[in-house]
């Protein structure tokens, strides 16, 4: 299956294409599937860092559908890692429903960036849902002695069950219900957000919804809170 017109500008902005195996896959919850993976030579020829994505290439329809997913638990010497599918409609939560060992599934890597604050911040603030949870974790990961506030807003309730790798005494989770296009989420980042910050450059906002949500969230922070650009990462996950 070739890439049509987004593989050709993914190739000009020098997108390196990579074909992963599946090995496994596991049901985490009701609404989510976790596919084990080979990665075909990629850690090796491009080195990991957290919140790492890679698109994938699947068919809809006979036309090339791409849509990024993050790396969840890369081990560069084993040449491995996982995919979490976030079930819903779509060819992307078919091929996942379907993954068998053995299956194989191009995937393009461009795109994925990501450096740790530094200085390291005195307290993370993280913003997401089931979409960004992988992207989440690696965070938490990566920073496992900074405490954290984490809100994840949820759409169904298995999205309660889904693993986050916290920290007793250390991590706290707000499930934030969503209503109204993410618009219970930025009421509640506003009204709670204002009196945890404390000293805008001790802080490090991270968020990844919705695109809408997710922009009206940085403006807030930066403009409102006052934070200072290299303290806030907001990128849009999805489009509702």
């Amino acid at each position: 299956m070739g890439h049509g017109w987004e593989g050709v500008v993914l190739k000009l902005l020098r997108g390196r294409d990579f074909t992963f195996t599946v090995t496994g896959a596991e049901q985490v919850t009701e609404r989510c599937r976790r596919i084990r993976l080979t990665d075909g030579g990629m850690l090796a020829a491009t080195g990991i860092h957290p919140t790492m994505w890679v698109r994938l290439w699947f068919d809809h329809t006979g036309r090339p559908h791409q849509r990024a997913y993050t790396l969840v638990d890369p081990d560069p010497v084993a040449g491995t890692f996982d995919l979490e599918f976030a079930l819903h409609d779509g060819p992307a939560s078919d091929w996942a429903r379907a993954a068998t060992p053995g299956d194989t599934i191009q995937a393009t890597v461009q795109g994925s960036a990501f450096t740790l604050p530094d200085p390291a911040p005195r307290h993370l603030f993280l913003v997401g849902d089931s979409a960004s949870v992988p992207a989440l974790n690696s965070l938490l990961t990566a920073l496992p002695d900074t405490p954290a506030t984490i809100w994840l807003e949820t759409q169904h309730p298995s999205d309660h069950q889904l693993p986050l790798r916290t920290r007793p005494n250390r991590h706290e989770v707000r499930h934030v219900p969503r209503e109204s296009g993410g618009a219970a989420l930025t009421a509640e980042l506003r009204s709670t957000l204002p009196d945890l910050i404390g000293d805008p450059a001790d802080a490090y906002l991270w968020i990844a919804c919705d695109t809408g949500t997710t922009r009206t969230l940085a403006q807030f922070a930066r403009k409102e809170l006052a934070l200072p650009k290299p303290r806030v990462h907001a990128l849009g996950y999805w489009r509702p």
